[in-house]
This record gives C-alpha cells, sequence and structure tokens, in this order.
C-alpha cells in the first residue's frame, strides 16, 4: 500500500528507516496530473532503487504572474494511483505554505543556461525550479532523480545545478514519451480543444522533420531552424515562442550542429504553450 505524505516531517522518517535498512531511494518530482510520460520516469526509479519518492507539487515559484497556476490541472487521487501500479512507495504532496514558509527569501539561482530557450520568454522559471528542486533534494536525499527529456533545458539545468552545488544525486534524463500519433504528453495538452488538439501535431512533425535533415548530413543550424519554422508556420493555429539550436551541455546558440546538440521548440496552439525537442550527438 502506497503512502501519501504532506509534510517534511513525514518524508524524513520515512526515507530514515529506509536508510537505516541500507535502501537506496529514487525520486521523481512532478507538478502532478500523471501521464504516462511521467509513469516512465517511475518505472525507470523503481527498476534502479530498493524504494521510490514521486512528489506531486505544482510549485507557485516557477510560474509568472499571468501564467496558468490556478488551472494547471490537479487529481492526487489518480496521480497516487499511477504511482502505486506503476511500483512508487510514497508520494509527498505538500501544500506551498510547507514548501515556502512565513519570510521565505532564499533562492537558487542560475546564469548562462537559463538565458536561451523556455528562460527568455519566461525570465522568473528557472529560479523557481532551482529552488524547489534544490529543496526537495534536501528532504528527499535520494540517491538518484529522474527527469523527463521532454523540458530538456530543465534537464540541462539540473544536471549542471547538481554538479555546482555538490549535490550528491545522480541525475537521470528519460526519454520523451509521445502519443500514437506523436505529440509529446504533457498534462497542459488537456487544454487544447479537438481542433487545437490536431493542430498541436504541427510540434512533432517538425521535430520528426528536423532530425530527419540532421542525420541525412545538415549541419547548419540556421537551414533546420528555417525548415521547422516554415513547416511550423503552414499550420494557423500556431504562433512561434522560438525555434533553437543549442549546445546541450551550455544551453548556448550554436551556428553548426556539432557535438551533443539539442533542437527545441515552443509553440502556443491557440492559448497553451507547447515545447518539444531532439537531441543529437554529432
Amino acid at each position: 500500500m502506497i503512502k501519501v505524505v504532506h509534510t517534511v516531517k513525514e518524508v524524513r522518517e520515512e526515507v530514515a528507516k529506509w536508510r537505516k535498512e541500507g535502501l537506496s531511494v529514487g525520486f521523481v518530482p512532478t507538478m502532478g496530473y500523471l501521464h504516462e510520460g511521467h509513469q516512465s520516469l517511475i518505472k525507470n526509479a523503481v527498476k534502479d532503487n530498493d524504494r521510490v519518492v514521486v512528489s506531486v507539487f505544482v510549485n507557485p515559484m516557477q510560474f509568472g504572474p499571468t501564467e496558468d497556476l490556478e488551472s494547471y490541472p490537479r487529481d492526487l487521487e489518480a496521480d497516487t494511483k499511477l504511482c502505486e501500479s506503476t511500483g512508487a512507495n510514497l508520494v509527498f504532496n505538500p501544500q506551498p505554505e510547507e514548501m515556502y514558509t512565513d519570510g521565505f527569501c532564499s533562492f537558487v539561482d542560475m546564469n548562462g543556461l537559463t538565458k536561451e530557450l523556455c528562460g527568455k520568454s519566461r525570465p522568473i522559471h528557472f529560479r523557481g525550479v532551482c529552488t524547489v528542486v534544490s529543496k526537495l533534494f534536501n528532504i528527499v536525499t535520494p540517491d538518484r532523480a529522474y527527469f523527463g527529456q521532454k523540458d530538456a533545458q530543465q534537464l540541462a539545468v539540473i544536471k549542471r545545478m547538481v554538479t555546482d552545488l555538490n549535490t550528491p544525486v545522480e541525475i537521470i534524463g528519460c526519454p520523451i514519451i509521445r502519443e500514437e500519433d506523436g505529440l509529446a504528453k504533457s498534462s497542459r495538452n488537456t487544454y487544447l480543444s479537438k481542433e487545437e488538439r490536431q493542430a498541436a501535431l504541427i510540434l512533432s512533425k517538425s521535430i520528426f522533420m528536423g532530425k530527419k535533415l540532421v542525420e541525412d548530413g545538415e549541419r547548419d543550424s540556421a537551414k533546420v531552424i528555417k525548415a521547422m519554422t516554415d513547416m511550423i508556420n503552414t499550420e494557423p493555429l500556431a504562433k512561434i515562442d522560438y525555434v533553437d539550436v543549442v549546445d546541450f551541455s551550455t544551453i548556448e546558440k550554436t551556428d553548426v550542429i556539432k557535438g551533443e546538440t539539442l533542437v527545441a521548440i515552443a509553440v502556443y496552439i491557440g492559448k497553451t504553450r507547447l515545447i518539444d525537442n531532439f537531441i543529437v550527438n554529432v
């Protein structure tokens, strides 16, 4: 039977018991409304570790003033069932006041990796992500933590953060999980109307096309960006936030595709902002 706890104290007590038994701990941080993408992270964590903690916390600190904090989908009951059926042992579901006590004023921030891609259009986002993930690592003290490649910039940022801060957690990136028609799984897909859902396929179509260009030998970033941009612009409901090619370890724009390269897009379909990407090693 899976256990659901709401306080830092309860998580620490559970993990302390496991540590006494010499058990390893895996951790999957989420904002809830779990889907098969999250489930794949939990499966990997269950495979690699003796015990698994999943946090379900819609983190107010990573939402801008006009973003979807209030409307972000939530369903703790369904989340708990998915965690239990996948083999997790503990769900940590704190309230914002448990994570950010009165007078909270300490933050984890980063330069460089957060200035491009999502960091450009969501300037406070990664400070919120780094702060909450640092707190969760301090609370759960896992051996390994699992993040999806769909949020590729977040994955790069977290890897850099644990290196820079000497955080004793191994960060494991897991592949993007897609719907049968190619759309990357996302909790925000629930916002899409039937027409928008169909239109959203332009993201994965442009990703697959861009990846094929690179695999066929194209190394000019500008040409890949133009081809993907032209394709996205064929969809009337799509409005591009960015189409970029960056070095995956530094998230700096690169003119030539070489080494580990991230090709990432963010596109508004109606009012819903969706992201997708591919990573190549050239």
